[in-house]
Parts: C-alpha cells; sequence; structure tokens
C-alpha cells in the first residue's frame, strides 16, 4: 500500500461530502430526526436526505456516483480485466433490515485503503474511530463513551516485559479490533496500543517495526490452542507478527516479499491467508509461515481477507473490483468471482454460523450474499458517503456499517430477518 503519510490521509472522496451542494446541509439537516425502521419500510430514504428538496432525484445522483466515483488503482485498468471472471448474481435478497441511522456518531477514515474501523462485539455493542478517538456505542441504551484518545501522549498503566512504557504521542489510527474484552490499534509509526476493557488504563504499549514503512494495516484478535488470547498486526514492512497477550510478548514474526494489508486465520488456526501488495494471494502455515500455496487470480493488490466458519473456503477482496471465494481443496482457480459497482473491496466478513458473507466497497456499497445460494443470491444495502467499517455482531442479529461524509456520517444499523 502507499506508504507517504502525507498521501495515505483521507482521499479525494473524504474532502467533501456527498452533495455538497445539498442546502440541507446548516440547520435544517441538524434538525431532521433519524429516520426510523417504520419510515424506512414506507420509503424515507434511511439516511434522512429529503431528496423532494433538492434539484436531483436519488436515482440521477446514483448514477453520477457510479459514473464519477475514482476507484484507487494501484496496477492501471485492473478492474476492467477482472469484470470478465465475474459471475451474474441475482439482488433483490432480504436478509438484513435497516432498523436506525446514527447520525451523532462521526465515524472516520484516516487511510483510504484500510477500512476496517468498525467492530461490532454483540449486537448492542460497536465499536469506532471518531479522529484520534475509538469509542463503544451501545445500541441498547444510545450512550457513546470515549474508550481510548491519542490525541496527545499516551502510555500503558501497567508493566509488562517489552512494553513501551514511556508510550506515543499524537498516533494515527489506521486500523484497530474488538475481542475478549481486548482492543488493540494499530497506527501509522508501527505502534501498538492494547486496552483490556474491563481495567483502567492502557495495558501495553510496542512498535512493531522501526522501519520508515511501518504503517500497521491490520489487526486479528484471536484464541491460541492453548486458550490464550493472541493477535496478528500486519504491517507495511512486509511483516506479520504474532503477539500473546497473556505473556504480553512476540512469539512470531514472518517476513514477506511485498507489504501485507490483510491476514485471516483459519478457524483451526493451523492456516493464514496473507494479502498485500501483490496481485496472488498466500496461503501460509499458521506455525512456520511456510508458503503452502500462492492464489493467482486477481489482477491488483488485495486489502481484505476473510474465511468462512466451515474452514474450507476463504474470500480475498481486491482493488480489481472483485471479491474471489477460493476452496482449500482446490485453490488452481477461484470457485466464485463477485463484482463490486464502483470500488475496491476493502472489507469482507462472514457471519458466525456462514449463512451470509458481506463485502463492503470503498463507499455506497455493502453487499451481503447468501452463501447458501453458492453465492447466486445478494441483497444489496446502497447509500451515499465513504465506508469506514461493516461489522455482523457474533450472534448474526445485527449488521453495523459505518459512514464518513462531513453531512451524512453516521453508524447505520442493520437487523436480520
Amino acid at each position: 500500500m502507499k506508504d507517504d503519510p502525507a498521501d495515505d490521509m483521507v482521499g479525494e472522496h473524504h474532502e467533501q461530502g456527498v452533495l455538497d451542494s445539498n442546502p440541507e446541509d446548516g440547520d435544517y439537516w441538524q434538525a431532521v430526526p433519524d429516520p426510523s425502521s417504520a419510515e424506512a419500510r414506507k420509503g424515507k430514504d434511511i439516511q434522512g436526505i429529503a431528496w423532494e428538496r433538492l434539484a436531483i432525484t436519488r436515482e440521477n445522483y446514483r448514477l453520477a456516483r457510479l459514473e464519477e466515483y475514482k476507484n484507487h488503482e494501484n496496477v492501471p485498468n485492473s478492474s476492467e480485466e477482472a469484470i470478465k471472471d465475474c459471475k451474474p448474481t441475482e439482488k433483490g435478497g432480504m436478509y438484513y433490515e435497516f432498523k436506525q441511522n446514527i447520525r451523532s456518531i462521526k465515524s472516520t477514515i484516516l487511510h483510504y485503503q484500510l477500512r476496517n474501523l468498525v467492530w461490532a462485539t454483540s449486537k448492542h455493542d460497536v465499536y469506532f474511530l471518531s479522529n484520534y478517538s475509538i469509542h463503544h456505542w451501545s445500541a441498547l441504551s444510545s450512550v457513546d463513551t470515549e474508550l481510548m484518545n491519542v490525541e496527545g501522549h499516551v502510555a500503558p498503566t501497567e508493566k509488562h516485559p517489552g512494553s513501551l512504557l514511556e508510550g506515543f504521542s499524537k498516533v494515527q489510527v489506521s486500523t484497530f479490533a474488538v475481542k475478549d474484552n481486548l482492543l488493540v490499534a494499530g497506527g501509522f509509526q508501527g505502534e501498538i496500543i492494547c486496552k483490556h476493557l474491563h481495567r483502567e488504563g492502557i495495558s501495553f504499549c510496542c512498535r512493531t517495526t522501526y522501519d520508515d514503512n511501518a504503517i500497521t494495516n491490520a489487526v486479528e484478535i484471536f484464541n491460541a490452542s492453548s486458550g490464550a488470547v493472541h493477535f496478528i498486526a500486519s504491517s507495511n514492512d512486509s511483516g506479520v507478527r504474532d503477539y500473546d497477550m497473556e505473556r504480553f510478548q512476540l512469539c512470531k514474526h514472518f517476513q514477506f516479499e511485498w507489504p501485507v494489508n490483510h491476514t485471516s486465520l483459519s478457524p483451526d488456526r493451523k492456516v493464514a491467508i496473507i494479502v498485500g501488495d501483490d496481485p496472488n494471494c498466500l496461503l501460509i502455515d499458521a506455525k512456520s509461515g511456510e508458503i503452502l500455496h500462492s492464489m493467482k487470480g486477481h489482477r491488483d493488490y488485495s486489502f481484505a481477507s476473510a474465511w468462512s466458519p466451515d474452514g474450507l473456503t476463504f474470500a480475498t477482496g481486491n482493488q480489481d473490483k472483485t471479491c474471489r471465494i477460493w476452496d482449500v481443496r482446490k485453490l488452481s482457480k477461484p470457485v466464485h468471482v463477485l463484482r463490486g459497482n464502483l470500488g475496491a473491496i476493502r472489507s469482507i466478513r462472514f457471519t458466525s454460523d456462514g449463512r451470509f458473507m458481506s463485502m463492503a466497497e470503498p463507499a455506497d456499497f455493502v453487499h451481503v450474499f447468501d452463501v447458501k445460494s453458492d453465492y447466486n443470491r445478494k441483497q444489496e444495502l446502497d447509500f451515499f458517503g465513504e465506508i469506514s467499517g461493516a461489522s455482523f455482531s457474533p450472534d448474526t442479529d445485527a449488521l453495523f456499517v459505518g459512514v464518513s461524509d462531513r453531512a451524512y456520517g453516521s453508524l447505520l444499523q442493520f437487523g436480520r430477518l
């Protein structure tokens, strides 16, 4: 991925909001109540956009966005080539129903290629990034709580071997993850900050690397076979590092030939998918780091990956606007190639029961595929604004989508039907 922080800040689509000419952007917009699920069922816009007041219809604005949105490519014309591989998918499925749009939440994005900035740990508990802060939102009580602010100086309040006790200042959070009461945030300079949610203060700080190319691109928290809580950090210095949070130590470090943008462990923790600044994706032995297979098919760089709970299939998301589904029993080619509408596939999630897979584009669209239909049917969530992340709740009852936009930024909540 790009490694110049000046270029990596929120890109051209973030500099201005959607519908910037909208006359509602002032006091009127602030006074409009969040649309209810009942109103949405009657046809009201889920973001509260009053199209009847505007000089353009929703349909025409959608067509304009599809035509004008500039998808970032590292390999020129990659999406034009990749479209030849795609299978047709039947739209119109209804699996998740709109519940609410929380405009008091201002989810933000620091790096335009990294969109893992929304995490649901239950159907009531959601975590999101807002500028220099990571917040918790309770969908039950509608309370927004700041958990970690890294705009100033942050340092660990616990003492552990290998922890940087001096801490960090003004961390630019590029990615984070929350699981098992552990929050792990990664930064632009290789910073790792860990907080146990049931403890006061910061538990652990370290720097993955002092390399100039140090952005932490992704974090995944998991339980080792021993039951201990670990996390894997994928780095722009081409490294993948496994940290043991029981002993607060780095226990594995694998190095690859290109920057690693995302890593996903298989459900049995035996193998992992590695994707990054190369069209090929790697399947590696999670214990040794040995490359078991190189999957060929994508035309550009990949930034997302996810395993199905069945442990046999996994998905990779690429800037060629495709998500490819692979089967470990036959890796010579993908079993499905799924197409986005306007941009790269930057976030992929499966429900815990394996029934659905979400595929988020950089803006405007999250596609929810019915895995049982062999990916032939999907629901298309259609809205406006850059997507900071998408996350199913562990019980599969809820899907949360962060929207980063100057005027229409919010958190969208959907419930399983």
